[in-house]
């Protein structure tokens, strides 16, 4: 099958299981490089937010994921790298071998855009979790990506944690405006306004 027509395939089928509306506001889809950055309740959400873009800007953005989910079993190895061409982030090689945020700006170069997940891990009840340091440094390196917080609402009750089959029914993806690292700005300053950022969305 052609790649192209599998990855809008796999787009289309994201949207029906999750329902999900797209809504941006103060801020447009656009091809320049940016970083999404949004809360993660459900394995689901990498490919519902990559699914949520227009195609141009789909098939220049990368989710970040963690690789031991990602490469059990051949249908989701498939996924992650032919279809949403996901970078895949080892969390116990990583430890050893090479920075996370390193691997990130090596795998986007100046063309790609990512979604990634400041939380670290899957928030149970719906709320934003505190954010990791990896944001900060990211943008310490790379101060010229554009930031987008992103809310995803209701995915958690579509895919459960420790369930395999998701429950078609209706969510939210919600863009935000662009914000960046200021200038000397403190990484405890700094994270508290990104997470600020997504947790604002839910509530307009």
């Amino acid at each position: 099958m052609d790649t192209n027509l599998a990855r809008n395939g796999l787009a289309l089928m994201a949207r029906f299981l999750s329902g999900a509306s797209v809504r941006w506001i103060d801020s447009q889809p656009d091809t320049c490089q940016r970083v999404y950055f949004a809360n993660h309740t459900s394995h689901l959400d990498p490919i519902v937010i990559w699914s949520s873009l227009p195609q141009d800007v789909r098939m220049l953005t990368r989710p970040v994921a963690a690789k031991d989910y990602w490469i059990k079993g051949a249908v989701r190895r498939y996924l992650a790298n032919r279809l949403f061409n996901a970078i895949l982030i080892d969390r116990e090689e990583i430890k050893v071998h090479q920075s996370p945020i390193d691997l990130m700006i090596r795998e986007i170069g100046h063309n790609y855009s990512i979604i990634l997940f400041p939380e670290g891990g899957r928030q149970q009840g719906g709320g934003v979790g505190e954010f990791k340091s990896g944001l900060y440094y990211l943008c310490k390196k790379r101060p010229d990506l554009e930031l987008i917080p992103v809310h995803i609402d209701n995915m958690n009750r579509i895919l459960p944690r420790g369930e395999v089959l998701p429950v078609p029914m209706l969510s939210c993806i919600t863009f935000g405006p662009p914000l960046w690292l200021e200038a000397g700005e403190a990484k405890v300053a700094f994270l508290s306004r990104a997470r600020e950022a997504v947790r604002r969305l839910k509530e307009i």
